[in-house]
């Protein structure tokens, strides 16, 4: 994971007279001691012209996305004196319509769940679930943030190792779950930072292992991590197919990749409806806001423009791969809207070499690895001659 530069602060000149700043008293806060020397998480934010480092999607909303949504937030800012619905059970129908169109899942309303942002649906997940004397699972490489949520809320974190090509071996797997019994087995499919895909055969003998694998013999609740789905290549199957017969499954998405929406936080689940009350229980009253409600219901109903847009940037990831295997490099059969590519000897000097040309992408993932998302078109002119002007400097 990148360590973040904190920023430097800027004075705001009010134009008042101020006081001379007065020293500080001493005083030690009562840190907890995990957190001592901890810095916040973040990928770097820096103004550059081509941004590929964060898997944004790369198009701004249409001037009808736009209308719709400042239109729906008008109307739910002349009720703010009031709080937001509590169950906001609207806008949990509107996902259930979504997934059944996407991926064929029959979910009631009652089987969905949100928050702001995926982010704070792993935390609910881990708040609920995890704690002490608990464990969360996964296998590494796998998205920086998991342990993030696991010290959070005091829950021990393990994980196992992926294959050479970034597989899970399922065998291996089930036996790693058997001996640690965690709480949580973290799964992300499309797996971030490597695009690969969660396959039948490795996750149907996790699940059938977790059924008895946790605290006391309950179950391990297993959670598949599918933030960039909708990105997937033709014939690559959703977990959401498995919910029906797994209860101790749930299926995370979110609307800040494919639909555009980073800067709305909206996350989302699906899972049984045992499993979303006890989500339910540990969520903070009101939790999301009247805006944030009617601004994802607005977003939704363009459901088939942001579809559209998503099949150009599915061409555009599947070139760049072709690209770059012909350029020498090896590079990870991707189904999301990012590619692992590498290896480099030092890796720092490329990805610098990149910013240089104002080209930002990631270092993250196994050493000698680079992590790029996917741009525009011209995005993506811009990366290849940069690498290019790179590799032969």
């Amino acid at each position: 994971m990148d360590t973040p530069t904190p920023p430097t602060p800027r004075p705001i000149d009010s134009g008042a007279v101020t006081s001379p700043a007065l020293p500080e008293p001493d005083v030690r806060l009562p840190v907890r001691p995990e957190l001592a020397d901890e810095q916040p998480y973040g990928a770097p934010q820096l103004d550059v012209p081509v941004l590929l480092n964060v898997n944004e999607n790369p198009y701004p909303p249409s001037p009808a996305v736009i209308d719709s949504i400042a239109r729906a937030a008008a109307e739910a800012a002349s009720g703010l004196n009031r709080y937001p619905d509590r169950e906001f059970l609207d806008l949990r129908a509107d996902l259930a319509d979504y997934l059944l169109e996407e991926s064929g899942a029959h979910l009631a309303p009652e089987q969905v769940w949100v928050a702001n942002g995926s982010n704070e649906v792993m935390l609910h997940l881990l708040q609920a679930f995890g704690g002490p004397g608990r464990t969360a699972l996964s296998f590494a490489p796998t998205y920086s943030m998991y342990p993030e949520y696991a010290r959070d809320t005091h829950t021990a974190w393990v994980t196992g190792n992926r294959e050479q090509d970034f597989t899970i071996d399922p065998e291996r797997a089930v036996s790693l779950i058997q001996e640690v019994r965690p709480a949580v087995v973290l799964l992300p499919s499309p797996n971030n930072p490597t695009g690969t895909a969660l396959r039948p055969e490795e996750l149907n003998p996790i699940l059938a292992a977790a059924r008895t694998s946790g605290p006391d013999g309950a179950a391990s609740v297993v959670v598949v991590d599918e933030a960039y789905a909708e990105f997937r290549r033709t014939g690559t199957r959703s977990a959401l197919d498995l919910l029906a017969d797994n209860p101790h499954l749930a299926v995370t998405r979110t609307l800040s990749k494919a639909f555009g929406m980073a800067g709305a936080r909206v996350g989302y689940l699906a899972a049984s409806t045992d499993l979303v009350d006890r989500l339910r229980v540990v969520r903070l009253p009101y939790h999301l806001s009247a805006v944030t409600q009617a601004v994802a219901r607005a977003a939704l109903t363009h459901r088939a423009e942001l579809m559209a847009q998503i099949a150009s940037l599915r061409t555009e990831r599947d070139a760049l791969a072709t690209w770059l295997t012909e350029q020498g490099l090896q590079v990870v059969t991707s189904d999301a809207n990012f590619v692992l590519f590498g290896r480099f000897e030092d890796r720092n000097a490329i990805w610098q070499g990149l910013l240089d040309r104002g080209v930002l992408i990631r270092q993250t993932g196994p050493e000698g690895w680079l992590r790029v998302s996917v741009g525009t078109p011209q995005e993506m002119a811009r990366f290849r001659t940069a690498l290019g002007e790179v590799r032969q400097a």
